[in-house]
């Protein structure tokens, strides 16, 4: 896999990977697409332009994603790239 950026310490919400577990799909899975730069089919062009801006100048990265049941999950990295986290929308 081509990284794009570091992911520092890799954190979850109790409510992401209870959503994940519950829909069959990984955590690793979702990291590795939101590391290669795969913004997500849930943001719209100026947010994952936003996210390109922000690999330039250190800013924090968003990516959104559809679980199978159409629930949205997040990836933020934080604009020092010392971790990034998985969660629900709902408990941001």
């Amino acid at each position: 896999m081509m990284r794009r950026f570091p992911a520092g310490q890799i954190l979850s919400t109790p409510g992401a990977l209870e959503a994940m577990d519950a829909n069959g799909q990984s955590l690793a899975r979702f990291l590795e697409r939101h590391l290669r730069g795969d913004w997500g089919e849930a943001l719209c062009p100026e947010d994952c332009q936003a996210n390109e801006d922000a690999l330039l100048n250190s800013g924090r990265l968003l990516s959104a994603y559809y679980l199978r049941n159409g629930q949205k999950l997040w990836m933020i990295t934080e604009w020092d790239r010392s971790a990034t986290t998985a969660l629900l929308p709902s408990e941001y």
